[in-house]
């Protein structure tokens, strides 16, 4: 189920006027790709859960939208777009439409739900 109301309220009154756009193209493009998960306000930011954690997150700051996978660092990174140095997740900038590449797009949140399915080897430690 989608929190649709309170992500808007976010987008409104959260993310910039310029970046505004962006937001809007990656919640059809999470609609489209991951329609099974939900997309929640929590931390303050529009998460997609498909099981107990989120697998991905949309979070706006002065440079554009940052778009998180709690597990990147396990992704394949073909396009090169990955950043990040915590252990676990990484993320990609966005700045506008333009620099939406939607097929790299498609290719990270199939990743993140695909290791989202599969169980998570244990930790050493």
């Amino acid at each position: 189920m989608v929190c649709a109301v309170e992500v808007d309220e976010f987008v409104t009154d959260k993310v910039l006027p310029e970046y505004r756009g962006v937001v809007a193209e990656l919640r059809a493009l999470f609609r489209k790709e991951a329609p099974g998960a939900r997309e929640v306000m929590s931390y303050g930011l529009p998460m997609y859960f498909q099981s107990k954690s989120a697998f991905a997150w949309i979070s706006p700051n002065q440079k554009g939208i940052s778009l998180g996978f709690r597990e990147g660092v396990r992704f394949e990174d073909r396009y090169g777009l990955l950043r990040g140095s915590v252990k676990h997740a990484r993320h990609l900038q966005i700045k506008d439409l333009a620099g939406v590449d939607k097929p790299a797009l498609r290719y990270y949140i199939k990743q993140a739900l695909k290791l989202e399915k599969a169980p998570r080897a244990p930790q050493a430690g």
